[in-house]
This record gives C-alpha cells, structure tokens and sequence, in this order.
C-alpha cells in the first residue's frame, strides 16, 4: 500500500515536471521573439524606453534557463551524499529570481530618477509602441499559464519565474505611455519617470514576496500551526495511538518531512507497535499536507514523555 502511494505520486510529479520544462520553453521562445520586435520597433520609433524593455526581456531569458537546467537537479532522486534529495536546488534558483527581480527594480528607479532632466529632446514615433503592446499582452498570458504550472507543482521557483513575466509585463507600461506621451508632445517624457518609479516599487515587494519564504526554508523553518495539527490529528486517528507529541517538520521545496513521536499501550508486543508506526507513516503520507516521508519513534503511554 505504502509502495503504491510512493509511486503514484513520484507519477504525478513526473508529470508536473515535463510541464514546468514545456512552460518554461515557451517562455523563452515568447522572451526571444518579444526581445527581437522591442529592439526592431524601438530604434525604428526612436524609443530608448522601448528598447531598454527590450533588454528586459533578455534578462527573462536568463531566469528561463535557470529553471530549465535547475529542475533537472532539484527533481533528482536522493543518493548517498543527498539522502533527503536535492529540493533546496530549487529553492536557491526561486531566491535567486526574487534577486534578479530586485536588481531589475533598482535598476528602473535609478534610471528614472536620472533620467528625469532628459525629457523632450527626441521624437518618438508611435511605430515605437507595438514592442510595449504586444508584451504586455504575451506576458500576461504567459504569467497566467506559468503561474497555474507553479501552483499545481508546487514549486516556488516557478512561480518566481511566473512573476518574472508579469513584471515584464507591467514595466512594459511605463514605454507604453512614454510612447504615447512622446509621439503627443515631447515635453511628456515625464510620464515615463513616474511610472517606472511606480512599478520599480511594485516588483521589489514582488521580489520580497519571492525571496521570503525561500530565506524562511534555508534556515529550517518547519510547517505551518495548522499543518502540524492536521498532522497530529491523522496520527491520533490511527487504531492504537493514545496520543502524538515532538512533532517536527522540514520543508524541501515542495515537500515536507515529518518525524514525531506516538503513545502506544505499553502491553503491546513490538510486532503491533511497528505495525502501528508503519499505519501511522502511511496515514500521514497520504493525507498530510505534502509530506513525502514521516519517521515514527515509538514510545509507551504512561511515561513523562521525552519532547527532546
């Protein structure tokens, strides 16, 4: 039983795996072709907002390719030197997004704020806003479909990558209106400053959004309250278990480890003590809040328990 539990969900997240590799190309495809129309329509409409989008959409790139080489890692089976597998992989490549998405915002704020004294000596062409246009609407799209793959898989480094996309998205709008603005007047320009200002800050609480939790699980950080409860009440359901303590967690990527510590009556022989634990692990595997594996240590009822 416990087998068959073991290899349906090692299926399932084969699955969930060939789907982050198909998603993740795509968007490096859609990085690929948005990066060449930005730079094309961007020195034919004498847009330099658009084609610094356009050297945003390169960077994507980079963010791509990070989890299409990283999920190979993190999805490696565990060995002699990583008995708990490779999850914290993934959990590095989703903090180093969350970084990337960061030095992206400085970057838009710096340069708006610098740029700010330089409006109003170019003519900008509205040929300029098909790049701003079309990314905002292909990445979009993109964040929507890479964002459903994050979540079914569970997998913070997608969902990173996910709002890496949608930040193109939105710091495509600033050289939207910067377009418009310019092809209107020239003296606008300003628009552009203050936009890039606005959506600077909105991807660095993204980027925290992202790196938090990844910050939280490389210092060990266990499951939730209510995780542990639900946890403790599967284990205290099972026939034989007169109470649960010690119960203790640790987050690998989407996983999560478990070991506690269950009363049993002391009369009980060590067969049906094993037999309880092994009831107890399975119980918790398959209906715990995404527990790959559990350590029972079993422990009579009526002795001070030992919560060490």
């Amino acid at each position: 039983m416990e087998k068959n539990i073991a290899e349906r969900k090692k299926g399932i997240r084969h699955t969930q795996i060939a789907e982050i590799k198909r998603v993740t190309w795509l968007g490096i495809f859609i990085n690929l072709g948005l990066a060449a129309i930005k730079f094309v329509v961007g020195f034919l409409g004498s847009s330099h907002a658009v084609i610094a989008d356009g050297v945003h959409s390169i960077s994507d790139i980079t963010t791509d390719f990070a989890v299409i080489f990283g999920v190979k890692f993190w999805s490696a089976p565990p060995d002699e030197e990583h008995p708990y597998g490779h999850w914290r992989i993934e959990t590095l490549i989703a903090a180093a997004i969350g970084i990337a998405l960061a030095v992206v915002a400085v970057g838009l704020g710096y340069k708006a704020i610098i740029s700010i004294g330089e409006a109003g000596f170019r003519r900008v062409t509205w040929i300029a806003a098909i790049g701003p246009v079309i990314s905002i609407v292909f990445k979009e799209l993109l964040y929507r479909r890479t964002i459903s793959v994050g979540r079914k898989a569970k997998s913070p480094a997608v969902i990173a990558n996910a709002w890496h996309h949608r930040s193109d998205a939105i710091s495509s709008l600033p050289a939207l209106i910067a377009v418009i603005a310019a092809s209107i007047n020239p003296k606008w320009m300003f628009f552009d400053n203050i936009g890039s200002l606005i959506i600077s800050v909105f991807i660095l609480k993204v980027a925290w959004d992202i790196v938090r939790p990844s910050l939280e699980e490389l210092t060990d950080r266990g499951a939730s309250a209510e995780e542990r409860d639900k946890i403790y009440r599967i284990a205290t359901d099972v026939a034989g278990v007169i109470d649960a303590h010690a119960i203790r967690t640790r987050k690998l990527g989407p996983n999560l480890f478990v070991d506690l510590h269950i009363l049993v009556d002391p009369q009980v022989s060590v067969m049906i003590g094993h037999e309880i634990s092994e009831n107890v692990k399975r119980e918790i595997i398959e209906r715990g809040p995404d527990v790959i594996d559990v350590v029972v240590h079993i422990e009579p009822f009526g002795n001070d328990p030992d919560v060490a």
